[in-house]
Formats: C-alpha cells, sequence, structure tokens
C-alpha cells in the first residue's frame, strides 16, 4: 500500500510562487498515475493537475493552465505541482492521490491512494 506525504506549503504573496512535493512512503509510483487536487474552506475538493505513468502526458483544470506545471521524479517516487502566478482563489489544502492505473483521469473517485494535505494560502 502506498502512503503519501506532501509537503511544500505554506503562506506567499499574490504573483508569487510555490513548489509542492508529494512522496511515497513505503512504495513506489510506479505504474500509477498521480494526482493533485486541492479544497479551499467550504467547497469541495477538486481537480487540479494529473500526470499519467509511462506516457508523460499531463491533464490540468482551466484554473491552473499556463500556471502550474505538475511533474515526477519516478526514480525518487517523488511527484511536484509547481505553482506559479499565484491569485488568492488558489488558497486551499492541497492534496496529492494515486490510483492503481497507469491513466491519469480528473475523476476524484478514481483514486485509490490519498495523502494528508498541505496547506497553500495566497496573501493579497
Amino acid at each position: 500500500q502506498v502512503q503519501l506525504v506532501e509537503s511544500g506549503g505554506g503562506l506567499v504573496q499574490a504573483g508569487g510562487s510555490l513548489r509542492l512535493s508529494c512522496a511515497a512512503a513505503g512504495g513506489t509510483f510506479s505504474s500509477y498515475a498521480l494526482a493533485w487536487f486541492r479544497q479551499a474552506p467550504g467547497k469541495e475538493r477538486e481537480f487540479v493537475a494529473a500526470s499519467s505513468w509511462g506516457s508523460g502526458s499531463t491533464y490540468y483544470a482551466d484554473s491552473v493552465k499556463g500556471r502550474f506545471t505538475i511533474s515526477r521524479d519516478n526514480a525518487k517516487n517523488t511527484l511536484y505541482l509547481q505553482m506559479n502566478s499565484l491569485n488568492f482563489e488558489d488558497t486551499a489544502v492541497y492534496y496529492c492521490a494515486a490510483r492503481r492505473i497507469y491513466y491519469g483521469t480528473p475523476l476524484r473517485g478514481a483514486y485509490d491512494y490519498w495523502g494528508q494535505g498541505t496547506q497553500v494560502t495566497v496573501s493579497s
């Protein structure tokens, strides 16, 4: 069973950048699709970005396209989310997710494993 541990969240001013990391503990990311989701206060958890195994295909929510970049280092079993040009609406708890199928999807229910989340706060 894969355990996911996120890090890299924090407080940043609008227009700034952060890079989130998600490490696999007790397992590997081999053959897993990986994704980032986020949940703002009072809102449902929403898809941010996904990465497929093998093909390197990536998918983004329209709200982050062109500002966020998802990447993975399979040798290090680590997933990243580079976030640039942050704005107040990006404030949320960010979650890493993994599914035991190689292709990514924006569907929340398709993921088998979740991290505990890391808080990102953007000040205006």
